[in-house]
């Protein structure tokens, strides 16, 4: 992973100290509270429904077992609220069915980031201070700004990589970063990369999607798309350029952000998102991207053009990990074990089958820690469980881990020979969920227990349905199937790409929920991405497990031989489903 250079560790750690001052000039009077919000902000604390909330950046999802200690700590020691704080929001929330809130947790985010619901501002700077320890922040993962960049969990280790996209993702961190021109765009604004031929960092979904790929001469650049995102109007990116030569991919960056900054909407905070301007602009903006990428080269000097040198220099930041030295066994010799140990546990078959992936080197796998399980929301880590995840690093993946787009954690470098070993100890520490990719590996945000921009809670029916679907032979026969479900319409937990989508509003006060069939993020398995189609008029909070249940047995009633959820959807159209979702509403007695 990235090391830190002497800079990178100076700034983090004046940042940490300057934060500390605005603190302490807010609390003292000297700084109003207008004045100090956008400072907190700009390093990642909000206030949420009621208590504050910081989102900790992890730039392209990469996490040390060092890191991983530290947000352990912070965890344990910080993510606790004043007692009357955690006694009214449990009063609140008790009103509508939440009876638990729990602290001394952290949450795993769809952009790789980490975030806490409970520490104090007034323990921030020290929480800052630690974070600065170990490399770590929260500039940038707030405010109208360009957001942490994000990347596909394999990146670098990936089968079907062309190229490693971290090197460019860092070089795009330093360039963002306090960017003098782009620290006020109107909206915020995410970019995601990926090297890989399977998009499996949703790029099509982003304000600028880049995609790595290879011209017919084999020289290497980018695909890139401009324009996509969820919210209110669900838009899948424009094309801009199917191959941009991979050393003007800043320079291009720097038009495309231009253009927007210059004519985006400011005036409607609706209407402020890239995708709108180049949903109403369509060619012109293209023309005028273009236009500015010419001004930035000819006249400008294309002074954010990548040498090699530059690449290269970045690149080896990237320092591959010292891999315990191994007796050598040939391939064949470990999957024959890999083989013979899943013939005798089935559950260790099925954690092979679904958790554990191929890596460039053959000696290794890149292995999936679920934390999708009953009891906890979906990518919550408590202190503990952030620790062992850490122990595990240590011990099975050379000290890293990456935090993935479907909120687990993934270990990149594990030996094949230590497959099993690792399994008995993620089965023991809760981790060993052979669910990846199946109905209850679903994405949630945390909802209006937590959030105060959300209509309705989010955990309450990511548990609903994750004990339904309990049995492991009924999840492994419904085949892989992606649920994603968000709290309100701003949609963090990325209900509009889900196979399933699940949509929290608002009616009279009281808490609904909108379904949506057929999105796709842009991976092999659901196609081109897209945005679901609603089923109706919104189900109340009771109803929709029997929506969900209703909705998988159509599928499993007309499914043909071998055919997934997704592809039987589109070949049988949404009407069979819709009409099995609405007659799965609760029928209400009417008096004589």
């Amino acid at each position: 992973m990235y090391q830190y250079t002497d800079f990178d560790r100076q700034f983090v750690h004046l940042r940490a100290a300057q934060f500390r001052d605005q603190l302490e000039r807010w609390q003292s009077g000297k700084l109003a509270e207008d004045e100090f919000r956008p400072l907190r902000l700009q390093n990642g604390w909000y206030v949420q429904r009621y208590a504050p909330m910081l989102r900790v950046a992890v730039p392209y999802g990469e996490l040390s077992s060092r890191q991983l200690r530290v947000l352990a700590k912070i965890a344990r020691e910080y993510d606790e609220p004043e007692a009357e704080v955690y006694k009214t929001a449990l009063a609140t929330q008790g009103k509508l069915g939440t009876h638990k809130l729990p602290t001394h947790y952290a949450h795993f985010t769809t952009r790789q980031n980490v975030q806490y619901n409970w520490i104090p501002l007034a323990k921030s700077a020290d929480v800052m201070d630690l974070l600065a320890s170990v490399d770590m922040h929260g500039i940038q993962t707030s405010g109208n700004c360009i957001r942490n960049i994000t990347s596909d969990e394999r990146a670098g280790i990936a089968v079907d990589e062309i190229a490693d996209p971290r090197p460019f993702a860092e070089i795009m961190r330093q360039w963002s970063t306090l960017h003098p021109e782009f620290a006020f765009l109107p909206r915020k604004f995410k970019i995601a990369i990926t090297g890989a031929k399977e998009d499996r960092a949703a790029t099509g979904w982003h304000d600028v999607g880049l995609h790595l790929v290879k011209n017919e001469a084999g020289e290497l650049g980018f695909r890139v798309q401009v324009g996509g995102g969820m919210g209110r109007t669900p838009i899948i990116g424009t094309v801009l350029r199917e191959f941009l030569p991979w050393n003007q991919i800043m320079n291009y960056l720097e038009a495309v952000i231009r253009v927007y900054n210059r004519y985006g909407r400011r005036d409607n905070i609706y209407k402020a998102r890239i995708k709108i301007l180049v949903k109403a602009e369509g060619q012109r903006y293209i023309d005028d991207v273009e236009a500015e990428y010419k001004q930035v080269i000819e006249h400008d000097g294309a002074p954010h053009t990548i040498t090699q040198a530059e690449l290269d220099r970045v690149a080896a930041s990237f320092v591959p990990p010292q891999l315990a030295t191994r007796v050598f066994r040939s391939a064949e010799a470990t999957d024959a074990d890999l083989r013979a140990q899943a013939a005798d546990d089935v559950m260790f078959a099925r954690w092979l089958q679904r958790n554990v992936a191929p890596h460039q080197n053959p000696a290794l796998r890149a292995v999936t820690l679920s934390f999708k399980r009953r009891l906890q929301a979906p990518g919550d880590a408590s202190a503990d469980q952030l620790d062992t995840a850490a122990r595990l690093a240590d011990r099975f993946s050379a000290g890293e881990a990456r935090v993935t787009h479907d909120q687990n954690l993934l270990l990149p470098w594990v030996h094949a020979e230590d497959l099993h070993a690792l399994w008995l100890n993620a089965r023991e520490a809760g981790f060993a969920s052979a669910n990846v990719h199946l109905l209850t590996d679903m994405i949630a945000c945390p909802g209006g227990d937590f959030c105060a921009l959300a209509n309705a809670r989010s955990i309450p029916i990511a548990e609903a349905i994750t004990e339904r679907y309990q049995d492991l032979d009924e999840l492994d026969d419904l085949g892989e199937i992606d649920l994603h479900i968000s709290g309100c319409i701003n949609s963090c937990g990325h209900h509009h790409s889900g196979h399933i989508g699940i949509l929290g509003v608002d009616k009279d006060g009281k808490e609904w929920y909108q379904v949506t069939l057929g999105g796709s993020d842009g991976s092999l398995l659901s196609g081109a991405p897209q945005a679901g189609k609603v089923v109706g008029p919104s189900f109340s909070a009771a109803e929709v497990p029997d929506v969900i249940e209703a909705v998988l047995n159509t599928y499993r009633d007309t499914r043909e031989a071998g055919e997934t959820f997704i592809d039987a959807l589109r070949r049988l159209g949404i009407e069979p489903f819709k009409a099995a979702a609405n007659g799965a509403r609760f029928k209400v007695e009417v008096a004589a």
